[in-house]
């Protein structure tokens, strides 16, 4: 699971260094890296190992081959992104076009969302931080504990 929030340097060469807890995540023997796009959300990448792009083609394939929506996620995820290998030392090379997308100027921030995390300018994600915890306060009672859904919140 991606977890924390991080801020690491982005070199001239356009290489930053993976959060170690993060390469933990999608290291899965196959393939040694993490897999990037831009969202389709905001200036900022998404990414996740190869296991979220299963789970996003597993999701996909239960809609019509022929539907508009399916060919505008699929082209807005597979087809934009990038499987990037983990260097020696835990980095990656992001391409000089997905940073520009982000606004990463010289840092970038790794934010973790459980299955998938993004990287943001560190400037960007400051002032947005402060909306999502609004958001966030005022979904709070929308949080449903397991035993409560599942009907055992007297069960203790």
């Amino acid at each position: 699971m991606f977890l924390s929030t991080t801020t690491n340097n982005l070199d001239a060469k356009g290489r930053v260094s993976v959060p170690s807890d993060f390469r933990a995540v999608v290291g899965d023997g196959a393939f040694d890296g993490i897999v990037l796009w831009p969202s389709f959300d905001g200036d900022y990448l998404e990414g996740g190992g190869l296991a979220l792009m299963q789970e996003y083609l597993d999701s996909l394939e239960t809609m019509d081959h022929y539907d508009e929506g399916r060919m505008a996620l699929q082209r807005a995820i597979f087809a934009e992104s990038r499987k990037l290998s983990f260097d020696s030392g835990g980095r990656v090379t992001l391409p000089k076009d997905l940073a520009e997308y982000a606004g990463l100027n010289g840092r970038a921030t790794f934010v973790g969302l459980g299955r998938r995390f993004e990287i943001w300018s560190p400037e960007s994600y400051e002032s947005h931080i402060g909306d999502v915890r609004r958001l966030a306060r005022e979904n709070r009672n929308r949080l449903i504990s397991l035993r409560r859904r599942n009907g055992s919140e007297g069960a203790r």
